[in-house]
């Protein structure tokens, strides 16, 4: 005789419960009450309600003062989620090229709620990444990804970013006074490409130019050993275009 856990339903039954009402909220911009959640979803009265006042508890669902349930903030972080990792999977074959063109690891930052952040690193034991051993948010002034964002940043947004950043010191190299790392992001002789020449990590130069991502602003770039920096130039020439397919890609509705 097969074995039985009881009259209750089992934690899959729960779940697809819980997703069918979710559905069912999610047709209703301006709310439904339980009675009808219920009965669209086909689920006793008592069962929904226990439902919506967990996913309510978890954030999933929110209710509202009529007692109509909409979607909670958490269903749009996962939608905002999963919207970028759909973005991020389209716009991986290029810098999957540019890694294979350049022979050396491609990155992809953002700048998003006034830091700077990696999205994507894409290497190969042949390209292999830099050790990120200090957070891009507390390295923007030493790397071309870093140095890339703030150039590209309007005059006041440059500001309140250096004003909640401290210029590290992370190799002999760094540029730790706030008025030479401007001169150097308004003069530089590769524009719209701006370098990292051992700034972050000794033995290692990198490129980077700017990308969008509709208003948000980015930066694609590439690290190389130190001994490769006469490729520089050549290296800005493939950045460029590669640039301009990740925007294109970023800038589609999904």
């Amino acid at each position: 005789m097969a074995a039985h856990d009881g009259p209750g339903p089992t934690l899959i039954t729960s779940v697809q419960r819980a997703f069918r009402l979710l559905e069912a909220v999610s047709a209703h911009g301006n709310g439904a009450p339980a009675k009808q959640l219920a009965r669209e979803t086909g689920l006793p009265l008592a069962t929904a309600y226990h439902l919506l006042r967990t996913l309510v508890h978890d954030g999933y669902l929110r209710k509202l003062d009529d007692g109509g349930f909409v979607l909670g903030d958490k269903m749009q972080a996962l939608h905002t989620t999963g919207r970028g990792q759909a973005l991020l999977s389209r716009i991986r074959p290029a810098l999957a090229a540019l890694r294979d063109e350049c022979a050396t690891a491609a990155y992809l930052t953002f700048y998003e709620d006034g830091e700077i952040r990696v999205a994507e690193i894409v290497d190969s034991p042949r390209a292999p990444r830099v050790d990120l051993w200090v957070g891009m948010e507390d390295a923007g002034h030493a790397t071309a990804l870093g140095k890339s964002v703030l150039r590209e940043l309007d005059e006041d947004s440059r500001k309140d970013y250096l004003s909640r950043h401290h210029l590290a010191d992370l190799t002999p190299r760094t540029i730790t006074h706030v008025p030479e790392l401007l001169r150097q992001l308004d003069s530089t002789p590769l524009a719209p490409a701006v370098t990292d020449m051992e700034e972050y990590s000794l033995g290692t130069v990198c490129v980077a130019v700017p990308v969008y991502s509709g208003d948000t602003l980015g930066s694609l770039g590439v690290s190389l050993p130190a001994d490769r920096i006469s490729r520089l130039e050549e290296i800005r020439r493939r950045l460029l275009p590669a640039a301009s397919r990740v925007t294109r890609g970023l800038s589609l509705t999904i």
